[in-house]
């Protein structure tokens, strides 16, 4: 009997310490805090009197603070979303031209406890000009460019709808002087901005369909046309129907008057090719034609 007892409780023993063994872990997360204090400030980059939405690189910097806030959920209200557990984020938004975007923050706190703030920012994007294009037109810093006197075509004239000189191409020294001696000059500046100005000797030339654009009466001729200082050029994919065949595709608009080498009444510019050695240049003047320039680089 005593050995049967000791096996018994020997069982009971054991099966105590299973039970025992299996008793399910319990945890605590602490307190639930919701984060509390929650800021924010959005600030646009390079923003001034002159550019009231940033200097067009689309960045924006965003700090958040909050009390017992974990990590950041940050909606930047393009469609994109980026988790930010400093708080602290700067952002580039590339669509091009303005727009107003809603920046929206969950602030997290414990065990999922949220808070939420928004903000609207308005931001200006610059069109990205394609690399290639930019360092043709501007060496990297600053190029000059003149008239190309001894190219075919280099003056020339079409129906709008052509992407060539149908109707006439200038032969090579064949037009004014004054339509020679013109320094067109690019540059770029830190953000890839792109700035133009013009030494035209006093005179430039001008379609007499145009002349009365630029202040002038009278037929195609020299005259003294105010180039307007250094203008910053405005980029953006062509609306002029092109293709790739004829094109880049890329056009800009001239602040102001709108002249570069020779006036036509027109102040945006499409881009048909661009090399380091030459541009060739389409645009619809006063008239509804196409006019065509090519330049080459200055000497």
């Amino acid at each position: 009997m005593r050995t049967i007892s000791k096996s018994v409780a020997a069982f009971f023993f054991a099966a105590l310490l299973i039970l025992g063994s299996c008793k399910k872990e319990e945890y605590s997360f602490g307190d639930i805090k919701t984060p509390s204090a929650l800021a924010m400030t959005a600030v646009v980059q390079g923003v001034d009197a002159s550019n009231p939405n940033g200097n067009g690189t689309g960045k924006v910097t965003i700090n958040i603070t909050a009390k017992d806030a974990l990590t950041y959920n940050i909606d930047f209200g393009d469609g994109t979303s980026q988790v930010v557990p400093s708080g602290s984020i700067t952002y580039k938004y590339r669509n091009p031209g303005t727009a107003t975007y809603t920046i929206s923050i969950n602030a997290v706190g414990t065990g999922g406890a949220i808070s939420t703030i928004s903000k609207q920012v308005t931001v200006f994007v610059a069109f990205e000009i394609p690399a290639a294009i930019l360092q043709s037109l501007t060496n990297g810093s600053s190029k000059t460019w003149k008239t190309d006197n001894d190219a075919p075509g280099h003056f020339g004239v079409g129906p709008s709808d052509a992407f060539g000189p149908i109707w006439y191409a200038a032969g090579p020294n064949t037009r004014e002087a004054c339509a020679y001696d013109d320094e067109i000059t690019f540059s770029k500046d830190a953000n890839n901005r792109v700035f133009m100005s013009i030494d035209n000797k006093g005179q430039s030339f001008s379609i007499g369909a145009s002349t009365g654009f630029y202040g002038f009466s009278g037929g195609d001729g020299c005259y003294a046309i105010n180039t307007g200082g250094t203008k910053q050029l405005v980029f953006m994919d062509a609306t002029s129907g092109s293709t790739s065949a004829v094109s880049t595709m890329i056009q800009f608009m001239v602040p102001g008057n709108g002249i570069i080498n020779f006036g036509t009444g027109g102040t945006t510019y499409e881009i048909l090719s661009i090399t380091n050695n030459s541009i060739n240049l389409r645009n619809i003047g006063i008239d509804g034609n196409s006019w065509y320039q090519k330049l080459k680089p200055k000497p």
